[in-house]
């Protein structure tokens, strides 16, 4: 018998325990190393599922504008929303279409750097 027997799951959706705070579906937030967009609300102490990949709209700060897709994204921790600034942030996505310099929200295709 030829067949993989190490597979455990195809890895796009995680458990994980609420921080302080809880979480709130589709808002996303880091925990430890990984950008996580909880799939339903939970309190601190919960478990939820999160996704670790895939597209979402999200926050998105205002002012910039994502020209084209592909366009490298930044989390920003403290405002809580993508960026293409850099400087003290953390690489977790790229633009999944274009975004216009007021758009409040973007498409983004999370990335998982370490």
């Amino acid at each position: 018998d030829d067949i993989m027997k190490n597979f455990i799951q195809e890895g796009r959706s995680l458990d994980f325990v609420a921080p302080a705070g809880g979480v709130v579906s589709g808002v996303p937030l880091l925990i430890a190393a990984l950008i996580v967009i909880p799939s339903t609300t939970a309190a601190e102490g919960e478990s939820f599922a999160g996704d670790v990949e895939g597209v979402f709209e999200v926050a998105a700060a205002t002012g910039q504008a994502w020209a084209v897709t592909g366009t490298l994204l930044y989390w920003d921790d403290t405002a809580k929303r993508f960026t293409t600034t850099a400087t003290n942030n953390t690489k977790r996505g790229v633009a999944a279409s274009p975004k216009a310099n007021g758009d409040a929200v973007g498409w983004v295709k999370l990335i998982q750097t370490i």
